[in-house]
């Protein structure tokens, strides 16, 4: 591993992107394939290398730390104040040119090509953003972008669609905003419409990241409608309050989005639909076995380890280069490492991991550890080659 990528790249800003590369694709004319998924060899070889690929290095080479998914903290201020979430604070500069450079750089000498930039709200600097997006595309990375989209003009959506965003992460609760959840689809509908139009010219695909929370249940059925009648797929949450002291955080009391215990039988009746529309068809990132797992967990419990891969096979880098396992851990003052130098010692991982799997709903994470496995991930695989890996198909079980 080259641990001295930080220091060789200090100093070293990004490259301007050209935009546009593809100007055939900006037309708003009729284009072959639109309303459908049409992947080419090349982007069907791309998502390959930026999933499958790394996954099977981590199995083969040595070592505990084998990364292959990374999350690029290039923002930790947010243009929302969303009453549930602690992932932000405005005090704190965004990520610099040199140290995202750094930072991809170094991961290109690790199995990891998956990077998902993360914030905050990603899209405050969109141009920083597309020079990201422009160099790690080119270094062959599988990019995936969150954002409110609030700031996800059309422009912006070119921009980073033609640098090579593999996929869009919207995080709405709400179709209408709603006390505490101004993250919501309708004030943001017409950027909605276009990246979804979008997508299938430029071949990234698209899902909604939706935070199931007392008082918009009800969204939670929409939205997943929404969706569904759109073709894309859905990601979701259970609320919970910050795992460690958040001193930036201000919501801790009479929020409005906390599930409290009266509410213990609409939310069951919520995730129950959820898992019956995931039977039926509908795409969704979590397993049924998970869904279900959020009754248990909003009542307190304290679920089995869930074979949590951070720190091993994902990784955050924070705006300063620093390095943390997992998006909890982001204020934590254990000494990680940094780009270039991680310091993640499995013993003292373990250890944590002990009593923080028990508190932690960590949806990435679970994820993560769930496909961690060779029977899932091959027979995911060939679900996919059945249908000429065009979109995903069907769900990891």
């Amino acid at each position: 591993m080259d641990t001295d990528g930080a220091t060789r790249a200090a100093g070293e800003r990004l490259p301007a992107p050209i935009f546009p590369q593809r100007p055939e694709l900006l037309t708003n004319d009729a284009w072959p394939g639109d309303g459908e998924r049409h992947w080419t060899p090349a982007q069907i070889w791309h998502a390959m290398r930026g999933f499958a690929v790394p996954y099977f290095k981590s199995r083969l080479l040595p070592g505990d730390f084998q990364p292959i998914i990374a999350y690029l903290f290039t923002e930790y201020k947010c243009n929302l104040d969303c009453n549930y979430c602690w992932s932000y604070d405005n005090r704190v500069k965004g990520m610099t040119e040199e140290v995202a450079r750094a930072s991809i750089d170094w991961l290109e000498t690790t199995p990891c090509r998956l990077l998902a930039l993360m914030g905050g709200e990603v899209l405050l600097r969109p141009q920083f953003v597309h020079k990201v997006v422009d160099y790690a595309s080119k270094k062959g990375f599988w990019i995936y972008v969150p954002t409110n989209g609030r700031l996800m003009k059309p422009d912006v959506i070119d921009r980073l669609a033609d640098a090579g965003v593999a996929t869009f992460n919207l995080a709405v609760d709400a179709v209408d905003e709603k006390p505490g959840l101004p993250k919501a689809l309708n004030p943001i509908r017409p950027y909605f419409e276009y990246l979804v139009q979008k997508q299938y010219r430029y071949g990234y695909t698209v899902f909604l990241n939706i935070n199931i929370c007392r008082n918009n249940l009800d969204d939670v059925r929409a939205l997943t409608e929404i969706a569904r009648e759109h073709k894309i797929s859905t990601d979701y949450h259970i609320n919970e309050p910050p795992l460690l002291e958040q001193k930036n955080f201000k919501h801790l009391e009479n929020n409005p989005t906390y599930i409290q215990p009266e509410d213990h039988a609409e939310v069951d009746a919520a995730i129950d639909w959820l898992i019956d529309k995931q039977r039926s068809g509908y795409q969704m990132a979590n397993s049924i076995e998970r869904l279900a797992q959020m009754k248990t967990f909003m009542r307190g419990g304290h679920s089995e380890s869930w074979n949590c891969r951070a720190g091993r096979n994902t990784i955050i880098i924070r705006v300063d280069g620093s390095l943390a396992p997992c998006f909890p851990n982001y204020n934590a003052t254990e000494d990680w490492g940094r780009i270039g130098a991680p310091k993640f010692d499995a013993a003292q991982l373990d250890t944590m991991k002990a009593s923080c799997q028990a508190h932690c709903f960590s949806t990435l994470n679970h994820i993560v550890g769930y496909c961690y496995n060779d029977r899932r991930v091959i027979t995911l695989l060939a679900k996919q080659a059945l249908h000429g890996f065009q979109g995903v198909r069907g769900n990891v079980e």
